[in-house]
């Protein structure tokens, strides 16, 4: 399986969070399991370390070193993923969720999200 993580569950996974559920962990862990992390939550990371948020533990750049050293692989964001987020039921108004959800009904592959209203959009979603 080709499974794509939202920007919280990626975080919770290199910092092997209790907040990542047993469900997460386990496909996250599976042999079969390729293990994806998109450039947007690089780039979500990135904006909220910026701006001194206390909900972002770590940098951008500590953060991609840590996803590479865990063995994901890096989605770039292509023009097809962004035009693709114009035809979004209007679910959800973050846009680097959105941009999510559109790279994974792309490619496609599997996304995994914690948040209920993303996985509104389509049964492809792993929602944990």
């Amino acid at each position: 399986m080709r499974l794509l993580l939202d920007t919280h569950i990626a975080l919770w996974a290199i910092a092997d969070s209790a907040r990542l559920s047993p469900k997460a962990r386990a496909l996250i862990e599976a042999p079969s399991t390729s293990v994806w992390v998109s450039a947007a939550s690089i780039w979500e990371i990135a904006i909220k370390s910026s701006l001194g948020r206390g909900d972002m533990p770590v940098s951008s750049r500590d953060a991609l070193r840590y996803f590479l050293e865990s063995g994901f692989q890096m989605l770039t964001i292509d023009a097809e993923h962004t035009v693709a987020v114009e035809t979004l039921p209007a679910h959800h108004q973050d846009p680097f969720d959105r941009l999510l959800v559109a790279q994974a009904l792309t490619e496609p592959m599997r996304l995994m999200t914690h948040d209920a209203v993303v996985a509104r959009y389509s049964d492809t979603i792993i929602l944990v």
